[in-house]
């Protein structure tokens, strides 16, 4: 569910009318529902049994401040995986005791940096993370807490590139290994390993393989128990997919939340453990839109190409995933009204720099206004200023209020970025 209706003949964000709002912001610029937001959050919270259950919003999905602080306002803590993103949830107000620090390849300063923060936990991938966060630390006169990412081998999700649970991947350490793990890192001054974590993949519809991943997590807990090992957390890790069309919305239903937090229930019965979880797309996705204009019209043979003044640097899911994202109009179309059938692309020397193929939708004229939906997760995080483009605005709604809560930036300030050596100055 989300909160983007059409009122008056137009599409507003809750109370907010988007027209109005491009000609106040310019385009492209992604906006952002605090209802959907809030609702999103309460209704995973609420299932999994939060505050008693962590759930930790996974921020590389989107990182915005205001977005953030809204769910931090929740409850919600922070998924992070670089130094960059716990330095954002500190300052979006998540206390350090409510930051996660996940990812493959964590430098040394980086765990520097989140042990003198203070943090929650750091899920450790390698052998090697192991001993050189046990170093750092131990430098620090410091024990961190920690739990091992296991990759169970057991890979989901919507595409191939967003897999991450199987062994060709490059997550986690293997099931084999955690056990000879457990010991080596009982035996470190620097760290306390309190439990496991595990992340498959990301989209997933379907919970057979979560169910058989997490089986295999409670497998390993068991074992793990017997050789008096301490098991006291389990870290869930996300995954859980949302519809990008309304068709995949009838197909899936409203219940897959609730049958998820039902077969962890189920799956986890009777032991003792503090369980986390870090959804990231399923809170965002559906409560952010990316609103572009149209700019011209190409005819060819059978459909039109429909040049936009977004691009794939805005969103860029399209060229690396094949992601669909439902496109409406900003005008509400009129029931019967005239279609064509589009290409709908964006300016850049790029064939990739395509949002949609043969895409049948409501006739479209130079000027209109049109939101490619779902675009909360994986969009502005991801966005970048190729062709020296400039990033484009966010946008947060309250109701009827609406601010900028990331700015467009001015050419000038992007070319200062770069700076010239002496020789060529």
């Amino acid at each position: 569910m989300h909160h983007f209706t059409y009122q008056h003949g137009r599409l507003f964000a809750e109370d907010v009318d988007i027209a109005a709002l491009a000609d106040e912001v310019g385009t492209p610029f992604y906006v952002y529902s605090t209802a959907t937001l809030e609702r999103h959050y309460k209704v995973f919270a609420k299932a999994v049994g939060a505050p008693k259950s962590r759930v930790f919003f996974a921020m590389k999905a989107n990182s915005n401040l205001a977005v953030l602080s809204t769910l931090a306002r929740l409850g919600a803590g922070a998924d992070t995986v670089s130094e960059g993103e716990i330095r954002r949830a500190l300052a979006a107000g998540m206390p350090a005791n409510a930051i996660v620090f996940s990812g493959v390849g964590k430098s040394d300063a980086e765990l520097a940096f989140a042990v003198d923060a203070g943090i929650y936990q750091i899920n450790i991938e390698t052998e090697g993370e192991l001993h050189a966060l046990s170093r750092i630390a131990t430098a620090k006169g410091k024990r961190q807490n920690a739990v091992f990412r296991i990759n169970p081998d057991i890979g989901a999700g919507g595409h191939a590139k967003i897999t991450t649970g199987s062994d060709d991947n490059k997550f986690g350490i293997s099931l084999s290994e955690a056990e000879r793990l457990y010991t080596v890192a009982a035996n470190l001054p620097g760290v306390r390993i309190l439990g496991l974590a595990t992340h498959i993949g990301s989209q997933i519809h379907m919970l057979d393989e979560l169910q058989l991943a997490f089986g295999r997590l409670r497998e390993l807990t068991e074992r793990l128990s017997s050789l008096g090992h301490r098991v006291e957390r389990i870290d869930l890790g996300g995954g859980l997919g949302i519809p990008y069309e309304m068709a995949e919305a009838v197909e899936h239903g409203p219940g897959l939340i609730e049958d998820y937090a039902a077969m962890v229930a189920k799956t986890f019965a009777d032991l003792d453990l503090e369980l986390a979880y870090e959804p990231g797309r399923l809170i965002v996705g559906n409560a952010g839109i990316l609103v572009t204009r149209a700019l011209t019209l190409n005819p060819r043979a059978g459909k039109t190409i429909l040049v936009v003044d977004a691009a794939m640097n805005d969103l860029i899911r399209p060229a690396m995933y094949d992601a669909f994202h439902d496109i409406w109009p900003i005008r509400e179309p009129v029931r019967g009204g005239p279609e064509r059938l589009y290409d709908v692309v964006g300016p850049i020397c790029e064939t990739g720099d395509t949002f949609a193929t043969a895409r049948t939708l409501p006739e479209t004229q130079p000027g209109d206004l049109i939101a490619l939906m779902t675009a909360g997760a994986y969009g502005a995080a991801m966005s970048s200023t190729y062709n020296s483009r400039l990033l484009v605005p966010e946008v947060l709604v309250r109701g009827a209020e609406w601010a900028i809560v990331r700015p467009r930036p001015s050419y000038e300030e992007l070319i200062k970025l770069d700076r010239l050596p002496g020789w060529l100055s």
